[in-house]
């Protein structure tokens, strides 16, 4: 609370704006919620995953291991499950109604083929809800891991660069995309967010950040692949292509890394303040 006090009214300002773009773009964007895309051709497909507990099954296989690994004698990741818990529920509490929105204008959408049609919560699938559960718990794991194993803050030096940079691109293409409501909004938000960082003088844990999520793309690329249709006759998850920039890596929409990536330093960012508060 100290540190948001300590901000000042222009920083205030700049952090505002942003976030309220997003509100108007959200409240005058015209979405055609018959716009999904389902037609996206596979890298390879696998028939054993052609089952309606495949959501289920990503998200079981993304937790396993660092679950398992959880208690660990040197990490001991599950003593600070007290701290990652309440991170993960309010960045959920961010996720989650953006993720009902979006799916209700038609922003992006999921294929019934691949869940449970009955145990849909607020027009969301169970595996949906799964995701913000066992995506930042796997990815915190893995930041966790690094922050043991790896002593050296690898991207202390240029971690300005690269943060200036990312803050620059984001707001510039937000402005340049502007009316594709999933870049828009994830560009915004993610821009916003680092600005906190850099407003607020918490550039250390970005640094230690950066080098978790790289990380982290290695098994981002695998479940994000398979949600998006790398492996099966049809996607899990379909997109509105109006609404993102076009740009497919295999057959994951670019937008997804940036969503990736706020998705994470959020919860990194509340995990590391329950952490020192704790």
């Amino acid at each position: 609370m100290k540190k948001i006090l300590n901000i000042g009214f222009t920083q205030i300002v700049a952090l505002l704006f942003p976030v309220f773009a997003v509100i108007v773009l959200w409240c005058t964007d015209d979405v055609r919620s018959d716009n999904l895309t389902f037609d996206i051709e596979a890298i390879r497909e696998f028939p054993v995953l052609e089952t309606s507990y495949l959501y289920l099954m990503i998200n079981g296989l993304t937790i396993l291991f660092p679950f398992l690994l959880s208690f660990d004698r040197r990490v001991h990741f599950y003593k600070k499950w007290k701290y990652l818990l309440p991170a993960m529920l309010l960045t959920a509490l961010v996720f989650i109604p953006w993720d009902i929105y979006f799916t209700r204008v038609g922003v992006w959408g999921f294929n019934p083929n691949y869940y449970f049609t009955p145990f849909k919560i607020l027009g969301l699938p169970i595996g949906e809800w799964l995701f913000f559960v066992t995506v930042p718990y796997a990815c915190v794991f893995i930041y966790e891991c690094l922050n043991y194993y790896i002593k050296k803050d690898i991207f202390k030096y240029i971690e300005p660069i690269i943060t200036y940079l990312l803050v620059i691109a984001l707001l510039t293409l937000a402005i340049l995309q502007w009316g594709k409501i999933y870049t828009v909004t994830t560009f915004l938000l993610t821009a916003t967010l680092l600005m906190y960082y850099i407003f607020t003088n918490k550039r250390a844990q970005l640094s230690r950040f950066y080098l978790a999520y790289l990380v982290s793309m290695l098994p981002f690329f695998v479940v994000n692949g398979v949600l998006t249709g790398a492996a099966t006759k049809a996607p899990i998850v379909v997109y509105n292509n109006a609404e993102n920039l076009g740009i497919r890596l295999g057959t994951i929409p670019a937008d997804d890394l940036v969503y990736g990536f706020l998705l994470l330093l959020m919860n990194v960012s509340f995990f590391e303040t329950f952490k020192r508060n704790g």
